[in-house]
């Protein structure tokens, strides 16, 4: 694709041959499309050697790479690779001293990641070949998938820390003493309707089973009111608060399928995970904060943006709240949430 201000696109390289077999001087004709007699005369070389297919772009790779690893010597490291499932360092240690071909372990590191086998989760046992493709979960409609995840972040001290301040200064250091305002941590509790993209979140002193689940309700609630009633599945990773008896009555109370990811595997969650980021992007981090309570006011603004405002690449750079059934708006949230009544259910109660 060419760049949108450039003079020689497919249809400026036809009329600069034009021009040019009329017999004009390549000097006038370059100055009359703006660019220099050079690159005038590059192009009508090209076109006098290949004809039209000569002003196609090619690749800005080159011809000939003489560092470049043997092709035989790839082929080598991915036999290797396939048959004993070793590392990069240990492979390359073998091609050292046992075959006396001499090559490092980034190097090898190299070849297996360009192959897609640089991990042996990556690889079948028995054959060693790919068996990993890439895959998007699709929701088929609203409330088929809501995706909750948490995050942790260190709390503000009041008047603002080192962001404020600036990091080594006195104002800084006296913001970590004790009784200044320092209480620790704060939970964000996230979660995100996979069709729609609608996001909800809330801040919490803790990540327990019964703070999870009251914020599960909530969710429930907030996505009832912009009509999603029915919400199918949930997925979440395998942390103890959502493996709690308390969690699990409160899907039952909603009669909603729980989802575990495969353990280390947080890209399976991936719709939140990028939520988060978005986040820390656009409202923890997004300016100094002088305390805590002025960053969770902030919150309530953030998330009508995020839902009713904010292009989403997914959805044709449109709103999340524009595939939404109904219209809601977000009211700023408590400071500390009531307790939620869930039937057989206590902070302490899990099922492992």
């Amino acid at each position: 694709m060419s760049h949108a201000n450039s003079p020689l696109t497919p249809e400026g390289k036809r009329r600069l041959i034009e021009r040019l077999e009329t017999g004009r001087p390549i000097a006038h004709v370059a100055d009359e499309m703006g660019i220099s007699r050079r690159t005038a005369a590059k192009w009508y070389a090209r076109y006098r050697e290949h004809g039209w297919c000569g002003l196609e772009e090619m690749s800005s790779r080159p011809l000939t790479s003489p560092t470049a690893t043997p092709d035989n010597v790839v082929d080598l490291v991915l036999d290797i690779r396939r048959s004993s499932k070793w590392g990069a360092a240990r492979i390359a240690a073998h091609m050292n001293s046992t075959l006396g071909v001499e090559i490092s372990h980034s190097t090898v590191q190299r070849i297996l990641h360009r192959r897609g086998i640089s991990r042996v989760a990556d690889m079948d046992e028995p054959t060693g070949e790919n068996k990993r493709e890439p895959k998007t979960m699709v929701a088929k409609y609203a409330g088929y998938m809501v995706h909750v995840d948490v995050k942790k972040v260190g709390r503000i001290p009041d008047g603002g820390g080192w962001f404020i301040h600036g990091q080594g200064t006195d104002l800084a250091r006296k913001s970590k003493r004790k009784g200044i305002g320092k209480v620790g941590y704060i939970y964000v509790h996230s979660a995100i309707e996979a069709y729609s993209r609608l996001a909800y979140s809330e801040v919490h002193l803790n990540e327990r089973g019964i703070t999870a689940a009251g914020f599960w309700l909530r969710t429930a609630t907030f996505l009832a009111r912009h009509g999603i009633d029915k919400l199918e599945r949930n997925m979440t990773d395998n942390g103890s608060a959502y493996r709690s008896r308390a969690y699990e009555s409160a899907l039952a109370s909603t009669a909603t399928d729980h989802r575990f990811t495969p353990p280390y595997t947080p890209r399976v969650n991936g719709k939140v995970e990028r939520f988060n980021q978005t986040l820390k992007a656009e409202w923890l981090y997004v300016r100094g904060y002088e305390s805590e309570d002025a960053r969770i006011a902030a919150l309530t603004d953030f998330l009508n943006y995020y839902n009713h405002e904010r292009p989403h690449s997914a959805l044709g750079y449109k709103p999340p709240a524009s595939l939404a059934p109904s219209d809601f708006r977000i009211e700023p949230q408590p400071m500390q949430w009531p307790a939620v009544e869930i039937p057989r259910a206590t902070s302490d109660d899990y099922l492992f």
